[in-house]
């Protein structure tokens, strides 16, 4: 079995394999769990924006890019994991694909555009819920979803709710919808 690549599972792409760069910690989203997810957000992301915050091998963004999301932005900080997710955007010329070399946080911080899909698995023992929930309302587009996987149960924060969630061998995987959407004047959703 080659651990550094990963089947994608739905859409134009589907059955293509994405390649990665061996790193420590790095573990993609199983297919199953993909196939869940997807199913959960109803397969077709025609014309949605989408942020892959903790990019990795790609494994969601690309997922989510097949299945005709009309941006994806792929947040990654270590440069060998960079470097693959920039050749495999070029092999399946990915041009709606977006790969930002940054740390999560930071990017959060900077970045001003709106999101409808947002996927979060964070290193398992770095896991900065808190902050990340603090941040991430800005970066929500109304109605918008957030994706996470943790090595834990996610306790539901405040403001937020669990709108589904499942669990598979080692990942604890949910989607969470705003219980309350605040309005963020000046905020564009294609910054």
């Amino acid at each position: 079995m080659n651990t550094n690549r990963v089947r994608i599972v739905g859409g134009v792409w589907r059955s293509r394999l994405v390649r990665f760069a061996e790193r420590p910690g790095l573990r993609p989203t199983p297919d199953r769990v993909r196939e869940t997810l997807f199913n959960w957000l109803g397969q077709d992301l025609t014309g949605l924006s989408v942020l892959d915050l903790y990019a990795g091998s790609g494994a969601l963004g690309f997922e989510a890019a097949s299945r005709g999301a009309r941006r994806v932005v792929m947040v990654e900080r270590d440069p060998a994991s960079v470097r693959s997710l920039r050749d495999n955007c070029a092999a399946l010329a990915a041009s709606q694909v977006e790969v930002t070399k940054a740390d999560a946080l930071e990017f959060l911080r900077l970045a001003r555009a709106q999101f409808d899909v947002i996927f979060l698995d964070p290193p398992f023992a770095a896991a900065p819920w808190p902050e990340l929930f603090e941040r991430l309302p800005a970066h929500l587009a109304t109605g918008g979803m957030v994706y996470c996987e943790s090595g834990a149960r996610l306790e539901s924060p405040a403001g937020w709710e669990i709108h589904r969630q499942g669990h598979a061998g080692q990942v604890t995987y949910a989607l969470l919808k705003r219980t309350a959407h605040e309005a963020h004047s000046g905020v564009s959703r294609d910054v």
